[in-house]
């Protein structure tokens, strides 16, 4: 029997058959699948996610490697993206190793760099992100332990947990790049992201420290001064790499990024969101080159010209019957020598096994536990060389694939080149705001408005 609803005068009745309709529509959405002659339950799809919100303003970014400097200016895109609004490169000089050799040197072409995407921007820089590849980095991790007694946790706790590790990570020689919480412990529950607001007796987090020679550093914000630019912040150059390469899924799941550059291959592993380890390598393509110059007594530029038109990390059944003009050392413009193909790449080969073997042995000893098992991502220039990708495969017995910068618009219009652009890209998306968890955490708190309050946080900050 159908109960009777009366509805007083003068009052609408609520619209039923508009829920009706909008509860068949979901419940469509629920059951278009089935499985074995049953319906199955499907939950109704996400809502888009929105584009990642920047930070407003224009930013400049200068990436300092060994064989070539790079500066981007740029901003960040309500449709989420990032766009060049100006690029400028030269090739380096002064620089070895990622490290500043030669002030005068390296000025000069910081300064030709830094102009030229200034020009293209028409805009001017003061302060730029700088990557961090010199001074030999450091990657360690820290359990430090912080008593509450079983108070809220506030920001005040989390900045002495990070504090207290920074000062464990001091050694004689060195300062502190990056101090980035991985996760944190309240009492027994393990893994707590963000443990404000908690209740606990003691706090236990989980810390990754990156480090670098203090010397080095003072020589790099020396030569950037005497080109009139001040570091707004440094950057770890293998995260910076990743941020550009990766996407959330391959962070989350575990992840290593191998940056091939000029001068050195640095290494940045990832997993559960986070950067886990990084190292530097004091070896990348530019090592290759010298290879190639010092057996067919060559010119550096003669072999570099050889690596980029006919290199290759594996032969293949016609290396022997491609026949290359070699310019020798001290010989007239005009005379030339015949090699095959074949030659080159018995040259290139056992360095790129050499470096990707290096990597192995780091991966190995990284100590993260399970977040090396992932699939490796290679970018950089060196690993645009044929046929390195299926030597990394089989060297570190992983998946394997050639990252490229996501999400950035205003790139040289080849995409094959890329890679190369890997750690400027990833230095212009951490000065827009988008390193996240990655990087380090911010846990600023309001200051004290009152006299009595302000004694009281200093009171307590001390005890």
């Amino acid at each position: 029997m159908n109960d009777l609803v009366v509805v007083p005068q003068g009052t609408e009745p609520a619209p039923r058959p508009a829920r009706r309709r909008r509860a068949r529509r979901r419940e469509q959405a629920l059951v278009p699948a089935t499985h074995s002659g049953r319906s199955v339950a499907l939950p109704p799809p996400d809502d888009p996610t929105p584009p990642r919100a920047w930070r407003q303003g224009t930013f400049g970014v200068l990436d300092i490697g060994s064989t070539k400097i790079m500066c981007l200016i740029g901003r960040g895109e309500a449709d989420g993206s990032l766009r060049v609004l100006g690029h400028g490169w030269r090739r380096s000089h002064g620089v070895r190793s990622g490290g500043i050799v030669n002030l005068h040197e390296a000025e000069a072409a910081i300064r030709a760099a830094v102009g030229q995407a200034e020009d293209a921007a028409e805009r001017r820089l003061d302060r730029v992100y700088v990557n961090l590849s010199c001074g030999h980095p450091e990657s360690r991790l820290f359990n430090v332990r912080w008593p509450v007694g079983g108070r809220e946790i506030t920001a005040s706790d989390v900045r002495r947990v990070v504090t207290e590790g920074q000062m464990r990570a001091m050694s004689e020689g060195r300062s502190t790049i990056h101090t980035i919480p991985l996760d944190f412990s309240v009492d027994e529950t393990a893994g707590v992201p963000d443990p404000r607001g908690h209740l606990c007796d003691q706090l236990t987090s989980r810390l990754h420290v990156i480090d670098a020679s203090t010397t080095a550093l003072r020589n790099l914000e020396t030569v950037l001064s005497r080109a009139e630019l001040k570091i707004e912040e440094l950057v770890s150059a293998p995260l910076a790499s990743g941020l550009a390469v990766l996407d959330e899924d391959e962070r989350e799941l575990g992840v290593t990024v191998v940056d091939m550059g000029g001068g050195t291959t640095s290494i940045a592993i990832f997993g559960e969101g986070h950067l886990l380890h990084t190292a530097c390598l004091p070896v990348g393509g530019m090592h290759v080159t010298r290879d190639i110059a010092h057996v067919l007594s060559t010119s550096i530029d003669s072999a570099e010209w050889l690596k980029t038109m006919y290199g290759s990390a594996e032969l293949s059944a016609d290396d022997d019957m491609d026949l290359l003009p070699v310019q020798l050392i001290g010989d007239n413009e005009h005379q030339f020598v015949t090699i095959s193909r074949s030659k080159v790449v018995s040259i290139i080969r056992p360095r790129i096994e050499e470096t990707l073997e290096m990597v192995r042995d780091r991966l190995e000893s990284a100590g993260v536990g399970r977040a090396t098992d992932g699939r490796v991502v290679l970018t950089g220039g060196a690993s645009l060389l044929d046929g390195v990708g299926n030597m990394a495969a089989r060297i570190l017995n992983r998946q394997v694939r050639l990252g490229r910068p996501n999400g950035i618009r205003g790139l040289p219009e080849d995409p094959a080149a890329w890679p190369s652009f890997a750690t400027s890209a990833g230095l212009l998306a951490w000065a827009a705001g988008g390193g996240g968890a990655l990087g380090d955490m911010d846990f600023s708190e309001p200051r004290p408005r009152g006299f009595v309050r302000r004694v009281v946080e200093f009171i307590r900050d001390r005890v």
